[in-house]
C-alpha cells in the first residue's frame, strides 16, 4: 500500500492524484498488468472450458459418465473430483507465478513511488 504523507496540510508527491496517474501510464505498470492478464485470462478460460465440459458431459453423455472405472467409482465422480484438484492446482500455480513475477515488479514500482515518483 502506498503511504500518503502530508507537508503543511497539502499532499506529498507520493499521495497525489498525478503521481497515481503517472504510475498507471508507466511502462512498468503496463508490464505488470500485461503479466497478470497473461496468466489470469487464459487460465480462467481454460478452467471454464474444463468445467463446461464436465457439465455438458453430465447432461448429454450420461452413458459415458456412468461408466464404472473401478468398484462404484464412475467417470462422473472422477471428473467431479478433478474439478477440485484443478482449482487447487491453479491456485498453487498462481501463487508461484505471483511470487516470482508479479510481486517483485509490484514492489519495485511501489518503492519508486514512495521514493519520489515514477520517473
Amino acid at each position: 500500500m502506498i503511504k500518503m504523507t502530508t507537508d503543511q496540510g497539502s499532499r506529498d508527491r507520493t499521495g497525489s492524484d498525478e503521481t497515481f496517474l503517472e504510475v498507471q501510464r508507466s511502462p512498468e505498470f503496463q508490464a505488470l498488468r500485461k503479466a497478470l492478464r497473461g496468466f489470469v485470462f487464459p487460465m480462467t478460460a481454460a478452467f471454464f472450458l474444463w468445467y463446461l465440459l464436465y457439465v455438458v458431459l453430465s447432461a448429454y453423455a450420461r452413458d459415458f459418465m456412468d461408466v464404472k472405472v473401478f468398484g462404484n467409482i464412475n467417470v462422473a465422480l472422477i471428473f467431479g473430483l478433478l474439478q477440485f484438484v484443478t482449482t487447487f492446482l491453479i491456485a498453487w500455480w498462481y501463487s508461484r507465478f505471483a511470487g516470482k513475477t508479479l510481486d517483485p515488479q509490484g514492489e519495485a514500482l511501489k518503492a519508486r513511488v514512495e521514493n519520489g515518483g515514477p520517473r
